[in-house]
């Protein structure tokens, strides 16, 4: 067995946990709107046609912002056509993923949705076959609470108060050749702060996000950001950046397991391009990091519709096993560990395509293995994030060479008074005997320990056997002592809580 120490100190902590960390994303993409959110007709659907049982998995999940429409659908999208008597809405080919886009449901039924959720709603604006004026039109719609054309429109459509967006994202992508009205850093940089400033001019309180790369393995990753923000810095607050993984790409299970290893990396170069640039401009301005597209994603895998134009085709539906939560829980551990600069974060996606929770058209929704490690931290994680001493023997994999076998966090709240470890064991093989150096915390000992793990690494969940994969008890195995000990299995997500008895 292995051995392992993490130091706890309330004294050194990274930053307050920021619950906009626990967002997700809805883009119109496969059946994550269409028989996902929103299905007319199921025996759960409500007045709206939204899906009872979904909206409480996301509600049990703890979403606190939604990134909505897209993704690669936004540079395709006229959001004109989303709004309104759903009989005059026309039906458009989405270019994005070769399917027909019936705007059946659009932006007003989002925000309802969301509002049913209480969740916050980030939109995307399209900024890649679109421009300034119809950015001011859609903010106009959104927000302004009337006595103009375009709020007037809203109120005629039925929502008579303001919809209260803040976060804006300016496009999404730019950098890639794939996305439509794809540009250079120059273009982009210049709309982008055209456009910043245009809605300032409106609205100077928005929160704006402008596109980074679209993956650290871009050629133009690094120059990309900063030729951007050069442009664009004293108009936007964050920086976004997307990464996927998956076993495939990664080559080995081991390898697939240390995939934040690179999330941790990417964070770091980012803000260090972001800070050479504000230092460069005299600037005392900080740029924060939007991680607004995180996920595991079977890429290879991918099959989008080539012949016809389906409406709502099958895409993306990985379906997610017990290597896969773990390593979702590794990402999260990063994305926290990184809240002095990781301010927004948005876990791709909600629904269906590449998705924490899965849903048949007429049938159920369940939970896949993925929901767990989110909906765990998004419960647990308050207060304050500690910089968590780790001192924690290596493996060895293929891509990074010597790797840590425990990947950590901990938050402390103090108001609850309550320290929580969230913990991954990377090993393929080998549980890890954990010992939690809580000296600086006198009296707190373990009251629980939550462990989501199995001795079949492929395990999964699934319509017929929706709780195959789920968090356990686990016995508290406590500690003489100022110091208490956990049991970590191998390939293994955990929730340690401590508190005084």
């Amino acid at each position: 067995m292995l051995d392992a120490r993490l130091i706890l100190d309330p004294d050194l902590h990274v930053a307050d946990v920021d619950r906009r960390t626990f967002g997700s994303f809805v883009e119109h993409m496969g059946r994550c709107v269409y028989t996902g959110i929103f299905e007319p007709g199921h025996p759960e659907a409500d007045d709206d046609g939204h899906r009872r049982d979904v909206l409480a998995l996301a509600r049990e999940m703890g979403v606190t912002l939604v990134r909505y429409p897209g993704g690669n659908f936004v540079s395709g999208y006229r959001w004109e056509d989303g709004v309104g008597p759903r009989e005059d809405r026309p039906t458009r080919l989405d270019a994005a993923w070769h399917s027909l886009e019936t705007n059946a449901h659009g932006l007003g039924e989002f925000v309802t949705w969301a509002r049913k959720a209480d969740i916050e709603v980030n939109l995307a604006m399209n900024l890649g076959t679109r421009g300034v004026l119809e950015a001011l039109d859609l903010h106009e719609y959104c927000n302004h609470p009337g006595g103009t054309y375009w709020s007037d429109l809203r109120i005629a459509h039925g929502h008579p108060e303001p919809f209260g967006i803040r976060m804006w994202c300016l496009g999404n992508e730019m950098d890639g050749p794939w996305q439509m009205g794809h540009k250079t850093a120059e273009e982009y940089g210049r709309l982008a702060a055209e456009t910043a400033r245009a809605l300032r001019m409106v609205d100077p309180d928005l929160e704006l996000v402008a596109c980074g790369s679209s993956g650290r393995g871009m050629p133009t990753f690094g120059e990309w950001e900063a030729t951007v923000l050069e442009l664009a810095y004293d108009q936007v607050d964050r920086i976004s950046a997307h990464a996927y993984y998956d076993e495939v790409d990664a080559g080995d299970l081991g390898s697939f397991l240390a995939s934040a290893v690179d999330m941790e990396a990417f964070i770091s170069e980012v803000v260090a391009t972001a800070d050479h640039v504000g230092a460069k401009l005299r600037s005392s301005k900080r740029i924060d990091i939007s991680f607004d597209e995180w996920n595991v994603w079977y890429q290879p895998d991918l099959e989008v519709p080539t012949e016809d134009w389906p409406v709502a085709p099958r895409i993306a539906e990985d379906t997610y096993d017990v290597a896969d939560a773990v390593v979702v829980g590794s990402l999260l551990i990063t994305l926290l560990r990184r809240s002095d600069r990781v301010t927004t974060a948005c876990q791709a996606q909600l629904v269906n395509a590449l998705a924490p929770i899965r849903s048949e058209p007429g049938g159920p929704a369940w939970r896949q293995t993925s929901f767990y490690p989110f909906a765990q931290a998004a419960r647990f994680a308050r207060g304050k994030v500690l910089a968590v001493q780790a001192i924690t023997p290596s493996y060895e994999c293929a891509r990074f060479g010597a790797t840590p076998v425990v990947h950590a966090v901990a938050t402390h709240d103090p108001d609850r008074d309550e320290v929580v470890v969230f913990v991954v064991n990377r090993h393929v093989d080998e549980p890890v005997s954990l010992t939690l150096g809580i000296r600086a915390f006198p009296d707190h000992r373990v009251v629980e320990h939550l462990t989501l793990s199995d001795p079949d690494v492929r395990a999964v969940n699934t319509e017929d056997d929706p709780l195959r994969v789920v968090p356990r008890q686990v016995e508290v195995t406590q500690r003489d002592g100022d110091d208490e000990q956990v049991l970590l299995p191998p390939v293994s997500w955990n929730v340690v809580r401590l508190r005084r008895p």
